[in-house]
């Protein structure tokens, strides 16, 4: 008996993009209004070199994972490798 039910389709991640679409803005907006503050403790040296490149990958995880959902909710996704037999 045909439910018209696919197991196989997933629901589509809108929740999560909204949420890491708002990070990410807000994220840059910090960016922007506090650049002063924060080129004084990125210039320090010491550990405090760290500091851009934790940054860095703070704003890239959460402005991919949103460029993700992004795409997945359009309909956008990777095409499949075919299996050779």
């Amino acid at each position: 008996m045909a439910t018209g039910y696919n197991k196989n389709v997933r629901k589509k991640p809108i929740g999560k993009m909204i949420f890491m679409g708002i990070l990410s803005v807000a994220l840059y907006a910090v960016l922007l209004m506090k650049q002063d503050a924060i080129n004084s403790y990125f210039g320090r040296g010491g550990i405090y070199a760290l500091l851009p490149i934790v940054t860095a990958f703070i704003f890239s995880f959460i402005h991919g994972a949103f460029t993700g959902d992004f795409w997945t909710v359009l309909g956008v996704e990777a095409k499949k490798k075919k299996e050779v037999k």
